[in-house]
């Protein structure tokens, strides 16, 4: 009898052990956030986890995460990807494994959303970036979405805009070639750019690298090249340095830039020299109304400063994930399960209304919206300019 009852609870012990994918016995939903917190662009990762702090005070005062008329507690899980590729790898794979998270939002830039998405990918996790215009953040990995455009309809946005508006037929660019976001959009807009005014159009395509800081020789380049205006997909930390530089040596010629532009450090650094300037990028908080301008007055007196396009995007993509796990219906307690199901649900979505606009997915995980052009005011302010759609 003592040996039957030990034969049992063995066997019992080995079920429990190794049952895969079993949840934890805590009911609560866990959503990763992996951030650049610290290192290279902290300011893109301070909004986004203060965009989740905001989204996870919503949900907690509903009472938790309605999935079929039960209400599930929310943790998020915010790790912090250093802004290197290294570091997201190692935070997607601590979430999945070891906090078990359902879902995932980000990482932001495409230089860590590329090698993370496919860590989510290859242990079919879901997940958004919010803010990774990169087409190899999403192809080939059905587990991976985006809240944003992609760069090969940025790069055209970008070439149309500057053609129409200034009628410009030379082009110069200047991009760090050691970061997959800025390379890759630098080349899509030169493909573009050809296609409009030919081959030899784009007269300076000069590159640098990561932590780069004096871009004289470039921009001297520049000048020399009869480039009628300079395009520069790069992050506020080094728009402000390029944009002074250039000036400095004599350039007066316009300067267009990105989506990585949208940070409000990016007018901090720069100031004055870079007012008038226009940019691509996914919302424009001048001037917002309706959601859109409820959550940008919220974040703004919660933490003291207008949100940029990587908060606004961050909470749209948390919202394509609530309602995704909505649509569910259930948490049925296998995480391999419910995690497959949140992703077909977002595959499923056909008309999300966002604060960054309507969207609806491919079969690739990447939005069917429009682009924002930008101009930066007088007063510093990011004002919408036009809107371009696809």
């Amino acid at each position: 009898m003592r040996k039957g009852w030990l034969l049992s609870g063995l066997f019992l012990v080995t079920i429990f052990v190794f049952l895969p994918n079993a949840w934890s016995k805590s009911d609560t939903i866990k959503i990763g956030i992996n951030a650049p917190l610290t290192g290279d662009i902290p300011k893109v990762g301070e909004g986004t986890k203060f965009t989740a702090q905001m989204w996870l005070e919503d949900l907690n005062a509903a009472g938790g995460l309605d999935v079929g008329g039960k209400k599930y507690p929310v943790e998020l899980v915010i790790e912090d990807n250093e802004s290197k590729a290294e570091s997201a790898v190692k935070a997607n794979t601590k979430m999945i494994t070891d906090d078990e998270v359902l879902a995932i939002v980000g990482p932001q830039a495409s230089a860590q959303a590329v090698p993370a998405g496919e860590v989510a990918n290859n242990w079919q996790t879901p997940m958004i970036s919010p803010w990774s215009t990169n087409p190899s953040t999403t192809s080939g990995r059905p587990f991976v979405f985006r809240a944003c455009f992609l760069d090969p309809f940025q790069g055209p946005v970008i070439a149309n805009f500057v053609t129409e508006e200034f009628g410009f037929k030379k082009a110069a660019v200047l991009y760090d070639v050691a970061s997959d976001y800025p390379k890759g959009l630098a080349e899509f807009f030169k493909k573009a750019w050809e296609k409009l005014h030919g081959p030899g159009s784009v007269v300076a395509f000069e590159s640098f690298t990561t932590k780069d800081a004096d871009f004289s020789s470039q921009l001297t380049k520049i000048i020399q090249s009869g480039a009628q205006f300079l395009f520069t997909p790069q992050y506020y930390n080094e728009v402000a340095l390029i944009v002074q530089q250039a000036h400095e040596l004599g350039w007066n010629k316009p300067i267009v830039g990105s989506d990585s532009w949208g940070s409000a450090e990016t007018v901090k650094l720069c100031g004055k020299e870079c007012y008038g300037l226009f940019f691509s990028t996914h919302y424009a908080a001048a001037g917002a109304t309706g959601a859109t301008k409820a959550f940008i007055d919220r974040y703004q007196k919660k933490y003291g400063y207008v949100p940029d396009d990587v908060a606004a995007l961050t909470w749209d993509a948390l919202g394509i994930i609530a309602e995704a796990i909505r649509s569910c219906g259930r948490i049925t307690g296998n995480l391999e399960k419910d995690r497959k199901c949140v992703r077909d649900a977002i595959a499923r979505i056909r008309e999300f209304k966002g604060i960054t606009g309507n969207m609806s997915f491919t079969e690739e995980g990447d939005p069917v919206k429009c682009a924002v052009i930008v101009r930066i005011s007088d007063s510093g302010a990011f004002e919408f300019y036009k809107s371009v759609c696809p």
